[in-house]
């Protein structure tokens, strides 16, 4: 065969393989994305499926898609409609006013294909995160006492006077009924098809909670996950019907107990770093606990010359205090990483709040693990996250960096929710981003924390804004 006709070959070769190998769209569509231009990225995505994609691609592709509904429903609001909300608490607002807030993140705002969309609840943040909007809003408004912060004070004042006298917080639990309801909005799915729901269940998590008992369950057909899954579920299939909801619901009892420990230092022991449990709680879980130069610096600045992890865990709970004032938040799953989020904006949830408490801590080498469920507190039912810390020589001690320090003279009930926790709770996890059983097939509503439930069919994920739910407490004793 002669030169000439090799190089044909190879280069007949080389034609014909690179006509056949697909074209890699998905740089392009990350770089619109992350430039806001979500149209670009959504006909991009069109193109792409088009050459057919591995399932590891289609569900990287789904992970995008869903992202972008979810900033879309998140920040939806104009800047007309952000300005006619502001205008009765600032008549002189100003486009410059407008933009000083926007630039130092008290109004959270995204250019979104070119368009600046605010977050829906933009306006009522901006008065609990910009002290000069709080004044004014304040002044408008009127200032009132939260009916939560007197509650907890008077409430943990008599659990401080409890463990002082010797009686056991843990040998005096309250009882409660849960009625947990979802409700799937008619004609969310096509009449006859099945609707797979995931709805959060009481663990048994020592020594606090125990004795879950199940009541009622409106179907025939339920699954309930294995207390070994840290994040545990009640499923339950059904097949929706034309124009009507389809509503899912349990019934069930638990008990729990608060816990307080009066940290004395003298029994703290040095961790063994080679057990287990001290490499598992003090590793990084990217992407929400990662020792980024930023976490880890200010951890070591904050705890500097401290020497008991105590110490350097008080230091880190009052600065999250005293500078990281809560606000509503995104949802979780369109933040990339919640504490760098929450460095950067300078404000946060109980579990924004808590995941950086966590991320400090841990690259301190101090073991902490991530606890979540519901408060259940007369009037203030609510999701809620808090942590709970290992202590060599005393063990795992609750903080609950979102309840944070209290109005109090007294150290032990100022400082409360920095080594205890009320009984007020539902606890239906003990770590964040866990697989269910049975498993779930679609990029959940809520990949982090798991506390309103999660419903998917054979069409996709069914997203927040298609159902609802409810949880009724009653306190049994």
């Amino acid at each position: 065969m002669s030169r000439i006709n090799q190089l044909l070959i190879v280069f007949v070769f080389i034609l014909v393989h690179s006509c056949t190998q697909k074209p890699d769209f998905l740089p392009q569509i990350k770089e619109q994305f992350n430039q806001g231009n979500f149209t670009e990225a959504e006909n991009l995505i069109a193109e792409y499926k088009a050459t057919g994609l591995s399932d590891s691609l289609a569900f990287e592709i789904e992970i995008l898609e869903a992202k972008m509904e979810r900033i879309r429903i998140d920040f939806s609001k104009t800047e007309d409609e952000i300005k006619s909300e502001l205008i009765p608490f600032f008549p002189g607002l100003t486009d410059e006013q407008l933009r000083k807030w926007e630039s130092d993140k008290s109004l959270e705002m995204k250019i979104i294909d070119r368009q600046p969309k605010y977050f829906k609840r933009a306006v009522s943040n901006l008065s609990m995160i910009n002290p000069e909007a709080k004044k004014i809003w304040e002044e408008k408004q009127g200032s009132e006492p939260d009916p939560l912060d007197l509650f907890c004070l008077a409430h943990t004042e008599k659990l401080v006077q409890q463990f002082e006298t010797g009686r056991n917080l843990l040998e005096t639990p309250a009882k409660f009924r849960i009625d947990f309801t979802i409700t799937l909005k008619p004609d969310a799915v096509p009449a006859g098809e099945t609707v797979k729901c995931w709805m959060p269940f009481p663990r048994e998590s020592e020594p606090r909670q125990n004795n879950v008992e199940l009541v009622a369950v409106n179907h025939e057909n339920f699954e309930i996950a294995g207390n070994q899954n840290l994040q545990r579920s009640l499923y339950i299939e059904k097949i929706a019907v034309a124009s009507d909801p389809v509503i899912f619901e349990y019934s069930a009892t638990f008990e729990i107990t608060g816990q307080y420990q009066k940290m004395d230092t003298a029994k703290l022991k040095p961790y063994d770093i080679n057990s287990d449990l001290f490499r598992q709680f003090t590793s990084e879980r990217p992407p929400h606990i990662v020792f980024s130069d930023e976490i880890t610096v200010l951890a070591d600045s904050l705890t500097n010359g401290l020497k008991s992890p105590f110490a350097k865990t008080r230091a880190i709970f009052y600065w999250i205090d005293q500078n990281i004032p809560w606000a509503s938040a995104l949802e979780y799953s369109i933040m990339e990483c919640i504490p760098e989020y929450v460095l950067q904006n300078r404000h946060g949830d109980c579990g924004m709040k808590t995941l950086l408490f966590m991320s400090m801590a841990r690259s301190l080498g101090i073991p902490c693990k991530w606890q979540s469920g519901w408060m259940l507190h007369p009037g203030e039912i609510n999701l809620h996250d808090w942590c709970e810390v290992y202590y060599e020589g005393i063990g795992w001690v609750p903080v609950d960096q979102s309840f944070g320090l209290q109005d109090s003279d007294v150290q032990e009930i100022r400082e409360f929710y920095l080594s205890g926790i009320d009984e007020y709770r539902l606890i239906i996890n003990d770590d964040f981003d866990s697989s269910f059983n049975p498993p779930k097939k679609f990029y959940r509503s809520e990949p982090i924390d798991f506390q309103r439930g999660e419903l998917e069919w054979k069409g996709g994920n069914l997203y927040f804004d298609q159902w609802n739910y409810h949880l009724e407490v009653i306190k049994i004793k």
